[in-house]
C-alpha cells in the first residue's frame, strides 16, 4: 500500500471514530437532557399537586376559624338568653300547704337563725327590701310593738333582708327593734320563699326584694302568704291569722 493510500485510510478511520464519539456524546447529552427535563417536569407536577392540598388545608382552617368566630357570638347570645330567662323566672311561687323551705342565716347580735329553731311553733317571716328605709322601718316597728301578742299566740317573728349583719344591727339599735333580723345577701332564702323577683320603679325594671310575709304553722307548713305587702295595718292582719291557726 502506498503512503498516500495509508494516509487516506487513516483519515477515513479517524473521521469514523470522531463521528461515533460525537454520536455517542450526542446520545448521552440527549439522554441527560431528557432525564433532566423529566425530573424537572415531575417536580413541577408534584409541586402543583401539593399546592391545591395546601390551599385546601388553608381554606379549611379559614373556614373553621370563620365558623368558630361566627358561633361565638351566637353562644354568648344563647347564654345571655338563658341567664335572662332564669333571672326573670327566679321569683318562686310558694304554695300554701307546702313545707316551708329550710334556712340557716346569720342574724343581728351574732349567731344564726334557722327554721329548725322554731320546731313546734308558729313562725312569721317578713321580708323587707332594705333596712332603715321608711316603709321597712314602719313594718319592723309594728312587728316589734306586737311581739308580746305574737308570743302569746305561740308565734315567733323574724325579719329578713339582703342587708349585711352590720346594717341589721344598726337598724335594730337605731329603732330599738326586738325581733331577730336575718341577713341573706346571697338571696338564697329570699328566692326560696318567693321574695326575690322582678320589680319596676319609675319605668325601670330590675331584680329585687318583693315585700312579702309568710306564716308557717306549728307543723312546718306554709299557712299564709302575703305578697306586695302594704305596710299600714299589715302586722295586725298577720297577728289575727296567727291566732286563728
Amino acid at each position: 500500500m502506498s503512503k498516500k493510500t495509508r494516509k487516506k485510510s487513516s483519515n477515513t478511520t479517524g473521521k469514523r471514530v470522531t463521528t461515533k464519539v460525537a454520536r455517542a456524546a450526542g446520545a448521552s447529552t440527549g439522554k441527560s437532557a431528557t432525564k433532566t427535563r423529566t425530573t424537572v417536569a415531575k417536580k413541577a407536577t408534584a409541586k402543583t399537586t401539593k399546592a391545591p392540598a395546601k390551599n385546601k388545608t388553608a381554606a379549611g382552617v379559614q373556614g373553621k376559624a370563620s365558623h368558630t368566630a361566627a358561633s361565638k357570638p351566637l353562644k354568648r347570645e344563647a347564654a345571655a338568653t338563658v341567664t335572662k330567662s332564669v333571672t326573670k323566672s327566679s321569683a318562686v311561687t310558694l304554695a300554701e300547704g307546702a313545707a316551708a323551705p329550710a334556712f340557716d342565716l346569720p342574724r343581728d347580735g351574732g349567731g344564726s337563725v334557722s327554721l329548725a329553731d322554731f320546731a313546734g311553733k308558729k313562725l312569721v317571716l317578713f321580708f323587707y327590701p332594705r333596712a332603715d328605709t321608711p316603709g321597712c322601718t314602719r313594718e319592723a316597728i309594728d312587728f316589734t310593738r306586737l311581739k308580746s301578742e305574737f308570743i302569746a299566740s305561740g308565734t315567733e317573728v323574724v325579719g329578713i333582708s339582703a342587708d349585711t349583719v352590720k346594717a341589721q344591727e344598726s337598724f335594730r339599735n337605731k329603732h330599738q327593734l326586738s325581733v331577730p333580723l336575718a341577713s341573706d345577701p346571697a338571696h338564697q332564702m329570699l328566692e326560696a320563699y318567693g321574695a326575690w323577683g322582678e320589680k319596676s320603679m319609675y319605668g325601670r325594671t330590675f331584680m329585687g326584694i318583693i315585700r312579702t310575709t309568710v306564716l308557717v304553722d306549728s307543723s312546718g307548713k306554709v299557712a299564709r302568704v302575703w305578697r306586695h305587702v302594704k305596710v299600714d295595718g299589715h302586722a295586725e292582719a298577720v297577728l289575727e291569722a296567727a291566732r286563728s291557726l
